[in-house]
């Protein structure tokens, strides 16, 4: 494991929050002038790399990974697409937690489901069913989730409160609270949707 390999690793993981020089200095275990070296040889890296579809972005202070430019018309026909339509597992467990807990943070959501969440949050955005509320006071300035007007349209409630209790759901199901429980509705559109699309 190289210094490249471990600023690869961390902003793979930090998702599109990015992370600050001091944050990968820190992490990394290396000086800030190393983990600049560090992101800078990625960069090149891959720059220099035909086969590879990522790019390092530097915006403000933060340091994110991305997709390189040439790809946008196809991440947009994707995004655009049927296909993007449907939640997957993580994506309504990320939902779930973030609809009950909110404000929260992306390391919150990933504390409490014990995996990573940024590529389902990312889709939860894209879908407008959550949305940026602010940020967190302190280091990194990390963002908050929240549902948003489109999630309370769709699910015809007015406020979070008209959602189902967690001690409600405990009585009924036990611990475990199952995801499907009022996102089940949103899935079956757009496998609709989705059917539909392939039959034209």
């Amino acid at each position: 494991m190289n210094e490249i390999n471990k600023i690869e690793a961390l902003l793979f993981v930090a998702g599109d929050e990015g992370m600050s020089l001091n944050e990968l200095a820190y992490l990394s275990g290396q000086s800030t002038s190393a983990a600049f070296d560090a992101v800078e040889r990625l960069k090149q890296k891959y720059a220099a790399d035909g086969d590879s579809a990522l790019h390092i972005l530097e915006v403000g202070d933060r340091f994110l990974m991305t997709t390189k430019k040439e790809f946008s018309d196809l991440l947009k026909a994707y995004a655009t697409s049927s296909m993007s339509k449907q939640l997957s597992q993580a994506a309504l467990e990320c939902l779930s937690i973030i609809a009950y807990k909110q404000p929260i943070t992306r390391v919150e959501v990933d504390h409490i489901r014990g995996v990573q969440s940024s590529g389902a949050i990312q889709k939860l955005v894209l879908r407008q069913l959550i949305e940026e509320k602010g940020r967190v006071d302190g280091p990194g300035r990390a963002i908050l989730y929240g549902t948003t007007a489109y999630f309370y349209d769709y699910f015809g409630i007015k406020t979070i409160d008209d959602l189902p209790s967690i001690e409600d759901i405990e009585t009924q199901v036990g611990d475990d609270i199952p995801t499907d429980l009022f996102f089940d509705k949103f899935n079956q559109q757009f496998e609709d949707e989705y059917t539909e699309d392939l039959g034209d």
